[in-house]
C-alpha cells in the first residue's frame, strides 16, 4: 500500500501540476513532504514497534494511512495535499518495521526468513508493479484524487486478514530519542528545501536552508553522542555489513525515487505521453519489482546476501545509464524500456538482499529497529534523489536537465556498488 502510493502519484504529477497549478518546486515538495517524515519517523517506529508489539502497531498504522489516505483526496491547495501527505509519511513509518519485524520474529532461520522477506519483498512489489497501471487509469477517468481513494479499501482487505491472527514478538523496552528524531526530520526538510530552491533559481532562500541543514546535523551528532538510548543504535552499527547495508539502501532508493519522479515529466513533456500511456511504460520498471524478489530469496538462501546486492547496484547504475542516453540523444522508446526495466531487475536483486542482510546481522530483540534504521535511511535515499534530480531537471532545456539528472543516480548506483562490495569483501 505504501509503494503504491508512491508510484501511484508518480503518474499523477503531470495533473497535479495542472489542476493545483504546482511548479517542479511544488511537485518536489509533495513527494518530499511524505519522505521527510517517512524517513525521520522510521528512526524511531522501529523502536516502538519493539516496545508496543508490531502487530498492534501494524494494524493501527494500516488504519490511519486508509483515512488519512481519503482525506488527501480532497486536498484544495498544493499546500494542503503537502501537509496531508506529510502525515501520510508518519503512520506511513509505522506500517513498515512493524510488518518486517513480525516476519523477522515468526520466521528466525536465515533460510525461511529470507524466503518470507522475499513474498513480502514481492507483495510489496505488486503494489509498486500496480501503480503505474492503476494510477494511469484513475488519473485518466477520475483525476488526481482517485489515486488517493484507491488506498482505503486496499487498507480495509489488510485489516480484514490480519483481524484474527496472533502474534507472538519479542519486547524491549527502549525509551524513544523525541529530540533526535525531531533533529533528523528538521535536517532533511532543511536540506530539501535547500536543493529544491536552488534548483528552482531562488538562491537567497537555498543559502539559509543549508545552513540550517548544516546546524540542524551538528546538533543531531551532539545529541546522539550524549544520549544513553540513541537512535543509531550502537549495537546495530557496530554489526558486520550493517553500515554497508544502510549505505547501499539510501543509493538503491535515491535512483529509484529520483527516476521515478523524473521519468514521468520526462514521457509528458518530452514524448508527449498521455498519463495510461505513462501508467503501462513504467511497468517495465516495476514489473521487475513484483516478480523477481521471490527469485533472489532463493539466491539469497542459496548463496547469501552479498552476491544479489552487488549486482543488483551495478545494475541500477546500468539501467539509469542507458535512460540518460535515450533522454540526450531523442533514441526511440524501446531502449528507454530497457534502461527501465534493467533498473528495475538490479532494484528488485538488491533491496530483498539488503532486508535479509541487515535482519540476519543484529541481534533478535532489535529486530524492529533495524528495519526501521533501514527504511528510514532508504527514504533519506529518496528524499536526496527528489530534491537533487528534481533541481538538476529544471535546468533547461529538458533533454540536458533530463539527463543530467538520471546520470546522477547512475553515478551514485556505480560508486555504491564499489563500496558495498569493498566494505563487505570476506575476511
Amino acid at each position: 500500500m505504501v509503494l503504491l502510493d508512491t508510484t501511484v502519484l508518480s503518474v499523477a504529477e503531470p495533473d497535479i501540476a495542472s489542476s493545483l497549478h504546482a511548479s517542479i518546486g511544488g511537485l518536489q515538495w509533495v513527494v518530499d513532504s511524505y519522505t521527510i517524515t517517512l524517513a525521520a519517523f522510521l528512526l524511531s517506529a522501529g523502536a516502538v514497534a519493539d516496545r508496543i508489539g508490531p502487530a498492534r502497531m501494524f494494524r493501527f498504522s494500516v488504519a490511519a494511512f486508509g483515512t488519512l489516505s481519503l482525506l488527501t483526496a480532497f486536498a484544495p491547495s498544493v499546500g494542503a495535499l503537502i501537509a496531508l501527505r506529510a502525515l501520510l509519511g508518519v503512520v506511513a513509518a509505522a506500517c513498515i518495521p512493524s510488518s518486517t519485524a513480525m516476519i523477522a520474529q515468526l520466521y528466525p532461520q536465515q533460510r525461511t526468513r529470507a524466503r518470507a522477506l522475499a513474498v513480502w519483498t514481492a507483495i510489496s512489489g505488486v503494489g509498486l508493479a500496480s501503480g503505474p497501471l492503476v494510477g494511469g487509469v484513475l488519473v485518466g477517468v477520475a483525476g488526481w484524487r482517485a489515486v488517493f481513494v484507491i488506498n482505503a479499501p486496499v487498507a480495509i482487505v489488510v485489516l480484514l486478514l490480519v483481524a484474527h491472527r496472533g502474534f507472538a514478538s519479542a519486547r524491549a523496552r527502549r525509551p524513544i530519542n523525541v529530540a533526535a528524531q525531531l533533529l533528523a526530520c528538521a535536517s532533511l526538510a532543511s536540506l530539501s528545501g535547500a536543493l529544491i530552491a536552488f534548483g528552482g533559481g531562488r538562491s537567497s532562500v537555498a543559502a539559509p536552508l543549508l545552513v540550517a541543514a548544516v546546524c540542524c546535523v551538528g546538533t543531531l551528532v551532539a545529541v546522539e553522542r550524549r544520549s544513553a538510548h540513541p537512535v543509531f543504535v550502537p549495537a546495530i552499527l557496530r554489526a558486520r555489513g550493517v553500515g554497508a547495508g544502510l549505505l547501499a539502501g539510501g543509493v538503491v532508493n535515491f535512483a529509484l525515487t529520483g527516476v521515478i519522479f523524473a521519468i514521468p515529466l520526462v514521457l509528458a513533456a518530452q514524448f508527449r505521453l498521455a498519463p495510461m500511456s505513462i501508467g503501462l511504460f513504467l511497468l517495465a520498471l516495476t514489473i521487475p519489482c513484483a516478480l523477481n524478489p521471490l527469485l533472489t530469496g532463493y539466491l539469497v538462501a542459496r548463496h547469501g546476501s552479498r552476491p544479489p546486492i552487488v549486482g543488483g547496484l551495478a545494475l541500477v547504475a546500468v539501467g539509469p545509464l542507458l535512460l540518460g542516453f535515450c533522454i540526450a540523444a531523442g533514441l526511440p522508446l524501446v531502449v528507454f524500456a530497457l534502461g527501465l526495466a534493467v533498473t528495475g531487475f538490479g532494484i528488485s536483486f538488491a533491496l530483498p538482499a539488503l532486508v535479509s542482510a541487515v535482519l540476519g546481522a543484529v541481534p533478535a530483540d532489535t529486530a524492529g529497529n533495524a528495519s526501521g534504521l533501514l527504511n528510514a535511511v532508504r527514504q533519506m535515499g529518496a528524499t536526496m534523489g527528489v530534491a537533487v534530480m528534481g533541481a538538476t531537471l529544471a535546468t533547461p532545456p529538458l533533454a540536458v536537465g533530463g539527463a543530467s539528472a538520471i546520470f546522477i543516480a547512475a553515478a551514485l548506483a556505480a560508486v555504491g556498488c564499489i563500496v558495498y562490495a569493498v566494505l563487505t569483501r570476506p575476511k
